[in-house]
């Protein structure tokens, strides 16, 4: 081989280096979904990441599980992660994607649904609570008019808007509002 042709040889191979190397740094970095929670009846505390990219992490669904259980009963059942997706874009919608966010009620079981619509108002029969696809939630800081106004403007399932006891409920039922 030619000292010419040994050369363009190497400037090829540097060259699909270099191509392989801008590939690799244009790559997207997979983004985290992060949520912190406050639980108002428990007393408890979450921090997690539960997804990275489009893969959501089993054991850090499994902690959001344990931590909106029924807080009257102790059951957990698996909560929906779109609701926790939801939670992650509201909180970064209205400016505060690291904010704690106050739990007022997350599942529950058929017994306390009844026990809530017995007690109180505005509890639904058939309340998507108990199928892990519903929130009743605060952002401290954060107006609930506000809260409930971007929920709305994300048209992602259900908006309630409780003034009177400060919360919003959010659900990925159909989109409806009340």
């Amino acid at each position: 081989m030619s000292v010419a042709f040994r050369r363009a040889l190497l400037a090829l191979a540097c060259l699909s280096v270099f191509r392989l190397d801008a590939t690799v740094a244009r790559t997207p970095v997979a983004r985290d979904y992060h949520l912190r929670f406050f639980h108002t009846h428990t007393g408890e505390h979450l921090d997690i990441v539960y997804r990275s990219g489009n893969q959501y992490f089993p054991e850090a669904l499994a902690k959001l599980n344990a931590f909106l259980r029924d807080h009257r009963t102790g059951d957990v059942r698996p909560y929906d992660p779109r609701v926790f997706d939801l939670l992650h874009d509201l909180t970064a919608a209205v400016g505060r994607p690291n904010a704690e966010i106050d739990v007022i009620c997350g599942y529950r079981t058929p017994w306390s649904n009844a026990f809530l619509r017995r007690h109180s108002d505005g509890v639904a029969l058939h309340s998507l609570h108990m199928q892990a696809e519903a929130i009743d939630i605060r952002v401290p800081g954060i107006a609930t008019a506000r809260l409930r106004d971007a929920a709305l403007a994300l048209h992602r399932g259900g908006v309630g808007y409780y003034p009177k006891s400060d919360f919003v409920h959010v659900d990925v039922g159909r989109v409806r509002r009340w």
